[in-house]
């Protein structure tokens, strides 16, 4: 099988995924992770931005588009599942830049990837309604062009960045549907009357919520009628915790309870594979 055939294979996967009930795509920091959760028979996973960031010693979105670049690569490689892309705001702002940037991607092979309207700017957090919708319709074309069929959704950022207005994300999230998102998602939505509204406005498209913390579950949101879960930065959250609150410990108080929480180097070298 070519490596086309491949990202084919899995998008077509990934897309079928879409069509009925709900799954979990959990969120690695890099291959390894990509593995572990790959073992654990989830369906799909999905890279997340900030772990994989903050596993670079970096910030959340400052990261460059070769690097991430290399990281889908890498992920895509380590597993044989699809793998979704957090591929943050296409790495520019022209639509056409954003076309350019999502053909790489594809190639990567991934199984699909999402475009964010957010700007990083404070004072004006949310790219213009217009635009947004331009750059959404940019990497329909890409996809389209790149033959790969990998499976593009469409972001909707403002309850992230301070801007929590539900009618203009629900315009918003609309517009990217028409504009040839294959399915809709706005981070940092948690009420579940929020939850069905997006829903039904954009049915029959699916919707991802992403969860990060324990104020819901799988079936509660499957019966809001959410195809999709992601966690985001939650299992890099969940780790790099862990890793803090041992290092404190052996720093501080020179113990290492910590360490003998965790599973024996055997048993652990056990999860991946010897080459």
């Amino acid at each position: 099988m070519t490596g086309a055939d491949r990202i084919a294979e899995r998008a077509s996967a990934f897309r079928e995924l879409h069509r009925a009930g709900c799954f979990v795509m959990p969120n690695p920091w890099d291959a390894g992770s990509a593995h572990l959760l790959a073992s654990l028979n989830f369906r799909a996973i999905a890279t997340s931005s900030a772990g994989f960031a903050w596993s670079q010693g970096r910030r959340d979105n400052g990261v460059p588009l070769d690097a991430v670049l290399a990281h889908l690569r890498a992920v895509a490689g380590a597993v044989a599942i699809p793998v979704n892309a957090d591929f943050e705001g296409g790495f520019a702002v022209d639509p056409d830049d954003v076309a350019a940037h999502v053909t790489a991607a594809a190639a990567t092979g991934i199984a699909g990837l999402s475009i964010e309207d957010s700007t990083g700017d404070p004072a004006r957090p949310l790219f213009d309604f217009d635009l947004s919708v331009a750059r959404i319709r940019a990497a329909r074309r890409a996809i389209d062009a790149s033959g790969t069929g990998i499976v593009l959704t469409g972001r909707s950022e403002g309850f992230l960045v301070g801007r929590p207005d539900l009618p203009e994300t629900v315009r918003r999230l609309t517009a990217y549907a028409d504009a040839g998102a294959d399915c809709l998602f706005a981070p940092a939505i948690r009420e579940p009357a929020h939850i069905e509204a997006i829903v039904q406005a954009v049915a029959p498209k699916p919707v991802n919520v992403v969860v990060g913390g324990d104020y819901t579950t799988v079936a509660e949101l499957a019966a809001a009628g959410v195809r999709r879960i992601s966690l985001g930065g939650g299992l890099t959250r969940v780790a790099l915790t862990a890793v803090r609150e041992a290092a404190v410990e052996v720093a501080e108080h020179g113990t290492f309870t910590g360490l003998g929480r965790a599973a024996p180097f055997a048993e652990l070298n056990r999860w991946f594979p010897a080459s």
